[in-house]
């Protein structure tokens, strides 16, 4: 068997608007300064608290907790709004009823979402069951620590050789390589492609469609 691992946020579903929304409005609430665009998606994919850190790293705990909290309470509301919509990415849902539909593939996630926010996207697109695994960052370190691709492995007993994580950023690179897997980065997400290249990405993505043959390369086997 083999095991595609997938990031949420920027590498299937561009949850953009949503999260800078969220961040600027959390923010505004403890009456601080507003963070930049930038620097918002720039710490997409940590645990949330690690990403309030990063971007406001002269805060004291207690004000990074605040931050989260008010992050948590207004994300929800943001969400339901149309004006905040999170589509997926052009080819992210052929891609993955290909990978799918093939005996020999598991599919998961490992994510920085919280439980709650997997279940939600699972309920928006129908993919209950799709992922025979998923890791998300209520139960276990931020990323790019390589906890969440270990659990995944140890939960469907693929070895390190017939494992892949895809993402968009560089904690995902550095998570993937810190487990010993396979790192491949997408070129439509929230980290620039040369950070990809030099966190460790062996393949870059530019579109979806070339997944399934980067993979079977990528494992040295026949198309499928």
């Amino acid at each position: 068997m083999y095991l595609v691992i997938f990031d949420c946020d920027g590498t299937i579903v561009d949850s953009q608007r949503v999260i800078i929304a969220c961040m600027e409005q959390a923010f505004t609430a403890a009456e601080l300064p507003s963070p930049s665009r930038e620097a918002i998606l720039s710490v997409v994919g940590l645990s949330l608290e690690q990403a309030v850190a990063a971007i406001a790293p002269d805060l004291d705990l207690p004000r990074v907790q605040d931050v989260t909290a008010k992050y948590k309470s207004g994300f929800a509301p943001l969400r339901a709004d149309p004006a905040y919509a999170e589509p997926l990415f052009a080819g992210a849902r052929e891609a993955l009823d290909a990978l799918h539909a093939q005996d020999d593939v598991l599919l998961g996630i490992a994510t920085g979402k919280s439980v709650r926010g997997v279940k939600h996207l699972l309920d928006e697109h129908g993919w209950h069951g799709r992922f025979v695994t998923i890791q998300t960052a209520d139960t276990s370190p931020s990323k790019p620590h390589p906890d969440m691709v270990l659990k995944a492995m140890a939960e469907t007993g693929v070895e390190k050789a017939r494992t892949v994580l895809i993402g968009d950023t560089s904690y995902d690179m550095k998570m993937a390589r810190a487990a010993g897997v396979g790192a491949i980065g997408v070129s439509w997400g929230y980290h620039p492609v040369e950070e990809l290249h030099g966190s460790g990405a062996h393949h870059v993505l530019q579109h979806f469609h070339e997944l399934a043959p980067l993979l079977n390369r990528h494992w040295e086997r026949g198309p499928a």
